[in-house]
């Protein structure tokens, strides 16, 4: 088992391209992101952001390019649609310890330990007291509650989140941000969806601004401007439903030393290749 403290490698993307039925969703994702980040990764609507979040979590194969630095490694991922059935016969204590299968395994058994860490964490998310509950008792907010402290218990080195706060209360969402940042004094790397960029400019402080492609990487407050806002939303309704595969071209830059400051990454439509390989510019 991992060391609660140690830090997972760095992530690499070197020309990812990802998609459905090999039709490209994201295009020619090009960055690092270093251990212990905590990281929001926003954009408009149908802008990729959950594409690439399942391609973190290892639910997406990519369609060209790579993704290293996850190898081997322990990750903890809630999707935005959990899939919980609420009638399932399992109380709150039940479907938290699920997240110590890494410790107990398919023919383990639960102790008297695993019992009183599934305490604390449902404690740490303020659900002392509900650990006999059935999850159809449960209103949206303690739902999502129980669902972080299984993420406690899950005591991954990444954490991917997408969209965690889009149907809970501004208690709850202050109580879960807050234990996000618990995870990164940790140096556990946080990637999170999220769609409330005021939530994203008071607590994370990096950003990825993704359009199908990458439009700004880096300090929240380089990102999140006017005018790198203006520009996803162009590039976002430039991309052609209907357009053939892309190639993936090489990245001559290289890629920047995993140990330096992050700073603001733009794409240069010449990045964007026809399967010809010709340059098509966007707007």
């Amino acid at each position: 088992m991992l060391h609660p403290h140690a830090d997972p490698s760095v992530i690499e993307l070197h020309n990812l391209t990802l998609g459905y039925d090999r039709h490209p969703a994201v295009h020619h994702l090009s960055l690092r992101v270093a251990p212990g980040s905590l990281l929001a990764l926003v954009g408009p609507n149908g802008a990729g952001k959950s594409t690439l979040i399942k391609a973190l979590a290892g639910e997406l194969r990519p369609i060209s390019g790579a993704l290293n630095g996850l190898a081997g490694q322990r990750i903890a991922w809630l999707p935005q649609h959990n899939g919980l059935d609420p009638s399932f016969p399992i109380d709150v204590r039940g479907m938290v310890t699920l997240g110590l299968w890494h410790r107990v395994g398919a023919l383990g058994r639960f102790t008297a330990e695993h019992r009183r860490l599934c305490d604390g964490a449902l404690a740490s998310v303020g659900l002392t007291g509900f650990e006999s509950r059935g999850l159809d008792t449960l209103s949206g907010g303690q739902l999502q509650r129980a669902l972080f402290a299984r993420l406690i218990l899950q005591d991954a080195p990444v954490v991917l989140l997408d969209e965690p706060f889009a149907a809970v209360d501004n208690r709850t969402s202050a109580d879960l941000l807050a234990l996000l940042h618990r995870w990164q004094r940790q140096g556990k790397t946080v990637i999170v969806v999220l769609h409330d960029l005021a939530q994203v400019r008071a607590h994370f402080p990096l950003t990825l601004l993704l359009a199908r492609e990458l439009v700004a990487y880096g300090p929240t407050a380089e990102v999140l401007t006017d005018a790198h806002w203006a520009r996803a939303q162009r590039m976002h309704e430039a991309f052609d439903e209907d357009a053939p595969l892309c190639v993936a071209t090489s990245d001559a830059r290289g890629p920047e030393h995993p140990h330096s400051p992050p700073h603001v990454h733009h794409l240069p439509p010449s990045h964007l290749r026809t399967p010809a390989g010709s340059a098509e510019a966007l707007p």
